[in-house]
């Protein structure tokens, strides 16, 4: 019996020996790189978006021209106010090219912004506070 469970099993030889641990050391640099750089943004356009995603970005750099949000490179607030009535401009124009070929959606979202923007810039033109 027992030469027959000896015929059944593989020939032992000398044990491989699996290093690990270069698997080991590899999480350890690329730890120890993570650590050291701090985390960006990637250069380059969004991967996503589309036409809404486009307005909304001009919508906050005029919100960011008119002082009412901080740039978020900087976390500093500045007021522009030409800037701001400049990217006013531009989405009205992009809403005038656009009229006919956006989505119900789209063209109530640029008309939302334009809306706020206007407001917020006049309360701002005429020195009035408030947000």
């Amino acid at each position: 019996m027992n030469e027959s469970n000896s015929a059944n099993q593989e020939p032992t030889g000398p044990a491989k020996k699996v290093d690990e641990d270069w698997k080991k050391q590899i999480e350890r640099e690329k730890a120890r790189e993570a650590a050291k750089e701090p985390k960006q943004r990637p250069a380059g356009p969004p991967t996503e978006g589309g036409f809404a995603a486009f307005v909304t970005g001009l919508a906050m750099q005029a919100m960011m021209a008119m002082g009412e949000m901080a740039d978020p490179n900087t976390g500093i607030k500045r007021e522009n106010l030409a800037e701001a009535k400049y990217l006013i401009n531009i989405i009205t124009m992009l809403q005038e090219k656009t009229k006919g070929n956006l989505t119900e959606q789209e063209a109530a979202a640029i008309e939302e912004a334009l809306y706020g923007l206007r407001m917020r810039y006049v309360r701002k033109a005429s020195g009035q506070q408030g947000g």
